[in-house]
């Protein structure tokens, strides 16, 4: 746990300076991914120069995550861990439900974590299976982590590291509605 409550420096999560690693886009990848599959173990925000990013520590949290996750019909396990701006870490994980059609997913634990702990911007999104590899966000939840991060978000995919952007493009959100958000840490807000 973090001095604040919240989960963090025990995984090594923190606000703080020191070397950016950079990750190229080689070609036959994605635009954005990375030339590795496995996270960097830290890396600056673009949003953010004075956030860092612990890659390792975000894929552990959401690993240990699945751990607490509620599937007794898939036995799915999945995790989520992110980073907001400000340096709050935030998590969730699955939990479905006897009607399908209601059942969480990991990232919409870590929406609701994210809101209730005051808001804010997500900066970078990890999301894994039971044995730790990085999965996708389905569609519902790619759209919630555009709502909550934009297309800056770096998102960890199996291709490597990839902005939002990347993950959705052409993503539907409030400048589609041509109006906008009054509600603390949304697209309203830089």
């Amino acid at each position: 746990m973090r001095g604040d409550g919240s989960a963090g420096d025990s995984l090594g999560l923190r606000n703080g300076s020191g070397t950016r690693q950079e990750g190229g886009s080689p070609s036959g990848r994605a635009p954005g991914a990375s030339t590795d599959p496995e996270p960097h173990s830290e890396s600056a925000s673009p949003r953010d120069p004075d956030t860092r990013i612990d890659w390792d520590g975000l894929v552990a949290l959401a690993h240990h995550m699945t751990q607490l996750s509620y599937c007794p019909y898939s036995h799915y396990r999945v995790g989520a861990a992110g980073l907001a701006a400000g340096g709050r870490v935030v998590r969730g994980c699955n939990v479905e439900n006897a009607a399908y059609g209601v059942a969480l997913c990991a990232e919409c634990g870590l929406v609701s974590d994210l809101v209730a702990g005051g808001g804010g911007r997500l900066l970078a999104f990890v999301c894994v299976d039971a044995d730790g590899a990085p999965i996708m966000p389905c569609g519902r939840c790619r759209q919630l982590l555009w709502e909550h991060g934009g297309p800056d978000l770096l998102v960890w995919t199996p291709k490597g590291v990839m902005t939002m952007a990347d993950v959705l493009p052409q993503a539907f959100d409030v400048t589609n509605l041509g109006k906008g958000v009054s509600s603390p840490g949304t697209l309203g807000e830089d």
